[in-house]
């Protein structure tokens, strides 16, 4: 099977939705839910995993952004919802050691069931939910416009949490995600 880029309109959660609750284990051992980010005045979810590489090329810029949100009361959080059966590169062990090996300074969680996955949409990796301090979607998509760092033009998502945290809607609410396609169980 070839992970082919995925490239589509509007899919996944419509815009202005209530973000769905979860209850997921991260990589740090304990179980994360919505209110484990209660104080944060805008969350970003990203559907991630380990072996994809369009996540690899963005797991630099996903720690930065960690990096320069946290302190202004945002938050990053990667949910992997890939089948490790037919993908073990994706399975928790090694989540757990990716997250090490790339020092990743948010939260990495894992929805075994795919439930997850399926409620919010997400089709591809990564794939990035925006929410404001009331989960309320705010902007859906894409992190930004290239793979290669170097060429990035359009910073989609830093936009859009810039927006959310002044208490305005994204000039751009939605991009089309790109990048391999969430791995279904069978």
């Amino acid at each position: 099977m070839s992970s082919l880029p995925v490239a589509v309109g509007s899919v996944g959660l419509p815009l202005g939705s209530t973000a769905p609750d979860f209850q997921l284990k991260g990589v740090d051992g304990k179980t994360h839910s919505l209110k484990s980010f209660a104080d944060k005045r805008a969350l970003a979810i990203v559907f991630s995993c380990n072996h994809c590489p369009y996540v690899q090329a963005y797991e630099a810029r996903m720690v930065q952004l960690q990096r320069d949100y946290l302190p202004k009361g945002a938050s990053l959080v990667a949910i992997n919802s890939n089948d490790d059966e037919g993908y073990p590169e994706d399975s928790f062990e090694n989540m757990i050691t990716r997250s090490k090996e790339k020092g990743f300074n948010f939260s990495y969680l894992r929805d075994e069931t795919q439930e997850i996955a399926r409620k919010y949409g997400a089709i591809c990796t990564p794939h990035i939910f925006l929410f404001n301090q009331q989960r309320v979607l705010s902007y859906k998509g894409r992190i930004d416009d290239n793979r290669n760092p170097n060429d990035v033009k359009s910073h989609d998502l830093r936009n859009a949490i810039d927006a959310v945290l002044s208490g305005n809607t994204p000039a751009v609410p939605e991009t089309r995600p790109f990048g391999c396609s969430i791995k279904w169980k069978q």
